[in-house]
């Protein structure tokens, strides 16, 4: 239990650069260096973990926990891999409300949202590689990207659609593709044995899970009203733990045009800066919903310190995101072997996955709209849909740290240390520079 613990503590400070980064830190150390499980047990619970709601790579880490020291070692796992990141994060929160309007500080924030952009582009293509293998599905993810940056469906009846396409892919399509895509071989499956009495495990599991995920909502909202920041922020991110189908990249989109169109927390140039802080700590990329619930809190402190506002809000938001990951993993595990070979949920979880491709696409249009143009002006034939920039007002400085992110992402191929620090170290010596 105390390698346990400074493993996952270790990954917690270690993991850099978003889900895939993520999943192969844990599956050198889960699978080459500890021998937690093997390399089939691993694949088999990562494309379980696929087909969750929430951050794929920390469901993962609450799995390998579970799986080397149950309940309580994903109880541990998980709360590790996120705890060191949630920290540093409320602490960039905090100084990027003191000083956003620094304009040092602002050159810093332009340099990281340029080379988010190159960030957001490469998951792109490398889960455009490893999804889109039929013309359907790169129907599926256009389709998508299209509704989303236009806003024309909501974006659960997006999920629902893409469920609904694969059910019906595997109904007309040769079925035995997916149960063989779905049998992966598994030299423990044949050990392994469902735990007695599981009918009231999953009710334990099931009713204290919602009660410790909800817990802090209705408390609030006893204390400070149910229409009080609080308990709209634990309301709008349960939601959207719910529907986040394809990891961080997908939902970000959909969060964005949230709290920037709807609910007015934040600007679009905040939630891009949250992005690109998200992009330089530990831990899982949803983790800019912190970010979120922190300036929401600091703006609508009132009678509070905008201090204490914005951490109570932040830590709300975090454990309403993280949750009901615990909760997923800690009923679904102990039937992972019988999950992993339907081929009816091989198909979702294709359609799905394309679906959030597509997603993906449509953030980085949305970033790259809110980064490389100064304001944005709305063509009078798209005026019931989003404003489109006026490319008269593209920012020359943006354009230059973007390009910068690209080579150094693409042409050297470098890490994300090192592409963020150098388009972060350009853009405040421009802000130098006037």
């Amino acid at each position: 239990m105390r390698q346990l613990i400074l493993d996952w503590l270790r990954l917690g400070l270690i993991c850099f650069g978003g889900p895939a980064a993520h999943i192969s830190v844990m599956h050198r150390v889960a699978v080459e260096e500890r021998h937690w499980v093997q390399e089939a047990e691993f694949l088999k619970a990562m494309n379980f973990c696929m087909l969750l709601p929430g951050p794929e790579a920390h469901q993962l880490a609450v799995w390998l926990g579970w799986r080397t020291h149950g309940v309580r070692g994903g109880l541990i796992s998980g709360t590790l891999f996120v705890l060191p990141g949630s920290l540093i994060m409320l602490a960039i929160s905090w100084l990027y409300a003191n000083t956003q309007t620094v304009p040092a500080v602002q050159g810093l924030l332009l340099g990281l949202k340029c080379a988010a952009l190159s960030v957001v582009l490469q998951a792109l293509l490398r889960l455009a590689s490893r999804v889109l293998k039929s013309p359907f599905l790169v129907l599926l993810a256009l389709v998508s990207c299209l509704t989303s940056t236009l806003q024309l469906v909501p974006f659960p009846l997006l999920i629902a659609n893409a469920a609904l396409a694969g059910m019906l892919w595997y109904r007309f399509r040769s079925r035995t593709e997916f149960r063989a895509a779905a049998e992966v071989p598994d030299s423990t499956a044949a050990a392994e044995v469902q735990p007695r009495g599981e009918t009231r495990r999953i009710l334990i599991t099931l009713c204290t899970g919602l009660l410790l995920w909800w817990l802090p909502v209705v408390c609030c909202g006893l204390l400070a009203g149910w229409s009080s920041l609080p308990v709209r922020l634990g309301l709008f991110f349960s939601r959207a733990a719910v529907l986040t189908f394809g990891g961080a990249w997908a939902v970000l989109n959909y969060v964005s045009s949230v709290v920037v169109d709807d609910f007015g927390w934040l600007t679009r140039a905040e939630m891009a800066d949250g992005l690109g802080l998200a992009e330089t700590t530990p831990g899982p990329l949803i983790l800019v919903v912190q970010h979120v619930g922190f300036l929401a809190g600091w703006k609508q402190s009132g009678d509070w310190s905008p201090t204490y506002a914005g951490a109570a809000a932040a830590l709300l938001t975090t454990w309403v995101t993280f949750a009901p990951s615990f909760l997923w993993i800690l009923l679904g595990a102990p039937w992972l072997n019988r999950l992993s070979q339907r081929g009816w949920l091989t198909a979702i979880m294709n359609a799905v996955s394309a679906t959030a491709v597509g997603l993906i696409a449509a953030l980085g249009i949305g970033l790259a709209g809110s980064t490389l143009f100064s304001e944005e002006a709305a063509l009078p034939f798209r005026q019931f849909l989003l404003p489109v920039p006026a490319f008269g007002l593209l920012r020359p400085e943006a354009v230059l740290l973007t390009g910068l992110g690209f080579v150094l992402t693409f042409a050297f191929r470098k890490g994300l240390a090192i592409i963020l620090g150098c388009c972060a170290s350009v853009g405040w010596l421009l802000s130098l520079l006037g």
